[in-house]
């Protein structure tokens, strides 16, 4: 009896062991499979920003929403069509700033509410205005302290570009 149950852990032990190892076996990672995570340096990328990344360094809960605004360039000589943009937090929040100073948005965190198509082409040689308004009481009390947030912009043709701001949240 003693043997019969050695032998069954025995079994099930190695087929365990062979699961982990076919799993490892076939486990393979490749640069497609991280083509569009944020922070990854996509090749597909032709949106440029001369700065895209902004600190708005200690700023108060009490005074409110922070602004900052990024311009991005189409280098290229043809249209890039942005067709999502988005946030990685429900903090922040994203617009298109249009040539009449119209805005379009906002963009938010995806699963956060409606997040809508952005839509916008920006013709070969222009720019673009990104706005980002981050809001220091969202989270509350419990938000203060260092926050690290981007806006992914996505065309297209599968490629991104991150804005990140920083900031330091004080009561």
């Amino acid at each position: 009896m003693k043997s019969k149950t050695i032998i069954y852990s025995l079994i099930v032990l190695s087929v365990i062991i062979a699961l982990f190892a076919w799993g490892y076996s076939t486990r393979q990672g490749s640069t497609a499979s991280v083509q569009n995570v944020a922070g990854v340096n996509n090749s597909k990328n032709m949106l440029i920003a001369n700065e895209k990344f902004y600190d708005f360094g200690a700023i108060s809960m009490k005074n409110g929403d922070v602004i900052k605004e990024f311009i991005v360039s189409n280098p290229t000589d043809g249209d890039i069509k942005i067709s999502k943009i988005f946030t990685s937090c429900m903090c922040t929040s994203a617009f298109i700033v249009e040539s009449d100073n119209t805005l379009k948005g906002p963009f938010g965190m995806i699963g956060h509410g409606a997040v809508p198509p952005a839509n916008q082409t920006i013709k070969a040689g222009e720019d673009l205005v990104i706005r980002a308004v981050f809001n220091p009481n969202a989270h509350g009390p419990a938000g203060v302290g260092k926050i690290d947030r981007f806006i992914t912009l996505t065309d297209t043709a599968g490629g991104t570009l991150d804005l990140e701001i920083k900031a330091t949240v004080t009561p």
